[in-house]
């Protein structure tokens, strides 16, 4: 990488991967035609794939970069021109020392916040929780401001709530909250999936069916990693590809907390069901014959499908014991009402 005196004007990863990209597109190191990909990229700058997705949706918007007939994306908009496949990883990218540092180095809040998020949806499952602010910071060595830089996070993405005394509260993971995770799902889902048609790559489709066909004839062996990934897949592909930002970032969102308890779920030893598979497989099949309706309502059908299965693992895991490691900083209601 080159150092040069590129500004960075904020320290949310997916900016910084925005001012990177656009600045060396504008000095020709990237030059029209060439394909930028998410995976290179993210292990170019050292970072995760959805930062730089947000990065690249942000450039198209800009006019930098154009989606075609292809994976990933052209720099330029020009109408007719060859794709230059040249993969980044080679390339002297421009990168301020600002930009380096940001990219090399993750906030304390970062740094934590995968893991508070596991050990909260570990636990959701088995009740209600309240979180000590002061027993996380020092669970974590990290300030006060950092903790609630997380929890407000978390909050954002129904994880955690404050309650009528300003506690914040966790769980419980019940019937009736997938219930509801599940209906915000089925309103915003189908329709940004009808929004995302005609932006989807349809090279990214046949790819994304061919896994499930793969996946599928493979069902009894398939493992969890394959089938969260799969999801991911799924998500990513056929719905977040919506020009609508707002309305995927409410699907993100509302997705997080379902995730977050499947691989939970998972961890516990409950079997996994291949039937999403399947159905996932469908909806594709009928995206790539271009009846947008007819996969929309299919995937209506999907998560009305994955609700009940939801519903169902968590009434088997209601009967388990509480595990008995449970963080310092989770501390059960029933244990705050009995003191």
């Amino acid at each position: 990488m080159t150092r040069n005196r590129l500004y960075v004007p904020t320290r949310h990863r997916y900016a910084v991967i925005e001012t990177v990209l656009a600045a060396n597109i504008a000095s020709g190191r990237l030059p029209t035609g060439f394909v930028l990909l998410e995976g290179p990229i993210a292990e170019a700058l050292r970072t995760t794939r959805p930062p730089v997705q947000r990065a690249l949706q942000n450039l198209q918007r800009r006019g930098l970069i154009q989606r075609f007939n292809g994976r990933g994306y052209l720099v330029g908009l020009a109408d007719s021109v060859d794709p230059i496949r040249r993969d980044i990883r080679t390339i002297s990218l421009e990168l301020s020392a600002g930009a380096e540092e940001a990219l090399a180095s993750r906030s304390s809040g970062e740094r934590i916040y995968e893991t508070v998020e596991t050990d909260i949806a570990s636990c959701v499952i088995f009740g209600q929780y309240r979180i000590i602010e002061a027993a996380l910071a020092e669970y974590f060595n990290v300030s006060r401001t950092v903790v609630r830089d997380v929890l407000g996070r978390l909050e954002e993405r129904g994880l955690v709530r404050r309650n009528q005394s300003s506690h914040w509260i966790a769980g419980p993971l019940t019937a009736n909250t997938i219930r509801e995770h599940f209906a915000v799902r089925k309103l915003l889902e189908p329709p940004a999936l009808a929004d995302a048609a005609p932006y989807i790559d349809p090279q990214s489709l046949e790819t994304l069916l061919s896994e499930l066909v793969g996946h599928e004839q493979k069902a009894e062996s398939i493992e969890s990693g394959d089938l969260i990934e799969l999801e991911r897949r799924f998500t990513d592909t056929c719905i977040l590809a919506t020009p609508n930002r707002r309305l995927a970032a409410l699907v993100r969102d509302n997705i997080l907390p379902v995730r977050a308890s499947e691989r939970v779920l998972r961890q516990l030893g409950l079997p996994d069901d291949p039937a999403p598979i399947t159905e996932q497989r469908l909806v594709v099949e009928v995206l790539l014959r271009g009846a947008v309706d007819a996969a929309a309502a299919m995937l209506f059908r999907h998560l009305e499908a994955s609700m009940h299965r939801k519903i169902a693992q968590v009434k088997i895991v209601a009967v388990l014991p509480t595990p008995r490691s449970i963080p310092a900083y989770l501390t059960p209601l029933d244990d705050l009402a009995s003191s």
